[in-house]
């Protein structure tokens, strides 16, 4: 039996309506991916400019013409994203995503198929192409967020939450849905061919009707595996359809789940129990886009207790930074990172690499493991030593990952001696209370 080291933290493409088993040649191509855990998500757009949320033009019913006062001002001077790449790094992040289009179909790359792009007010500069070359740089993988919605196509009807989808006139307009499609999966073609090698394509978002082949996503898929063969994409060419609790359909248009704004209570799984990749996608306060007036922004605590959730059950985090219309993220994002960075650099050997854990989840804290290793993260102080049950006999030695101490632990203490117990002790006088090594996660 191999003994557990146990330490205290500070290809082919397939189609089937549902897999009973996440494809092999999928797991295979999402390795890295599983394995990197923490992405930076960055929506930038012209609707920076409002300062009011990147869905303004839906929610306040905007038409194209009212909303070009915004494009007409979105010049973002500031634009560095070198700094980007580099906040990202220290942060811990190992891939990030941009949004090269959102639903309001501004282009934030140099598109040959629309005028309706920043490069032509931006000195022509490409701002997907800057992003690409100084994230690789860093050593970080590029993944692209392409909408697959368009609040400003001629040919994309007044559905779903378009601007106009309460205007009867505008309804009575002739679209040809075919057009829209061509223009679309142009789009995607450029992305996927223009920018060196892409690592994974985040498309959003499917509804009502406008799921799988009302997109033709078949087509799309083989298009972009072609120019791209190792990419891996998001399941939002389909909607999410639930089995039962944790477990989905597994159709095959993705490669992996998107949980928004939340963590599953357990990690997701195939109807026959087979674990499913996943991400949560998280916003830093509660807008995507710049919101000059959200200043609700979630604490340093919560990002990495998040992050640990994510990964005790086999998942992702894929957190948001909205910069500004200038190009600048926000302070308080920034303020964010850095701190999750310092936690990183100390505990990132219990994220990276790491999944979920055998070992039930304690009431101080979560477990996550790799291979042998089993990392116990305690975020929470308790009273007297902690208590992991179940492994006294496999246990070869116990430590603080933060600096390698070695911690004294014992399989009795007050006369609870089961033979299961492996009794850990973080401070001196030993089992008295104890503030922890690292008051958010140790």
């Amino acid at each position: 039996m191999k003994k557990l080291i146990l330490s205290i933290l500070f290809g082919t493409l397939l189609w089937s309506n549902s897999f009973s088993q996440v494809p092999a040649h999928v797991l295979e191509r999402t390795q890295w991916w599983a394995d990197a855990r923490f992405g930076m998500f960055i929506h930038f757009g012209a609707y920076s400019v409002p300062g009011r949320g990147e869905w303004v033009k839906s929610t306040e019913k905007m038409t194209t013409e009212e909303y070009q006062k915004y494009i007409d001002q979105f010049y973002p001077a500031d634009l560095d994203a070198k700094k980007w790449a580099k906040l990202a790094k220290e942060a811990g992040m190992k891939y990030a995503v941009l949004t090269a289009k959102h639903h309001d179909g501004y282009c934030l790359f140099d598109s040959k198929l629309t005028d309706y792009k920043l490069s032509n007010r931006f000195d022509n500069r490409d701002v997907v192409r800057e992003f690409a070359d100084a994230f690789r740089a860093e050593g970080i993988k590029v993944g692209f967020y392409y909408s697959i919605i368009d609040w400003h196509h001629k040919d994309y009807p007044n559905v779903g939450n378009h601007p106009q989808k309460d205007d009867k006139e505008y309804g009575k307009r002739k679209f040809d849905w075919d057009n829209y499609l061509k223009y679309m999966h142009g789009q995607v073609e450029e992305l996927v061919t223009n920018y060196g090698k892409v690592d994974l394509l985040w498309f959003d978002f499917s509804f009502d009707e406008y799921e799988d082949e009302k997109w033709k996503a078949k087509e799309l898929i083989a298009m972009v595996k072609k120019h791209q063969p190792e990419v891996i994409i998001n399941n939002r060419l389909t909607q999410n359809h639930g089995v039962s609790g944790n477990a989905r359909e597994f159709s095959g248009y993705g490669d992996f789940e998107t949980p928004e704004q939340g963590v599953p209570n357990k990690g997701l799984i195939t109807k026959d129990g087979t674990p499913i990749p996943w991400e949560t996608c998280l916003t830093l306060n509660n807008n995507w886009g710049y919101n000059s007036f959200d200043n609700e922004w979630k604490s340093s605590e919560l990002i990495i207790h998040t992050l640990v959730n994510c990964v005790s059950k086999n998942g992702n985090l894929l957190l948001n930074v909205g910069p500004d219309p200038r190009g600048n993220i926000p302070q308080p994002s920034i303020q964010i990172l850095t701190e999750v960075g310092e936690w990183m650099k100390l505990n990132g050997e219990s994220i990276y690499n790491c999944g979920s854990s055998d070992i039930n989840k304690p009431e101080w804290g979560r477990f996550t493991q790799n291979g042998n290793v089993i990392y116990a993260h305690i975020e929470q102080a308790i009273v007297g030593p902690v208590n992991i049950k179940g492994f006294a006999e496999k246990v070869d030695h116990i430590s603080l990952l933060r600096d390698g101490a070695e911690l004294p632990w014992e399989k009795t203490w007050w006369g609870e001696n089961s033979n299961d117990n492996v009794f850990i002790n973080l401070n001196k006088p030993i089992h008295h209370t104890y503030k922890m090594p690292d008051d958010i996660d140790t």
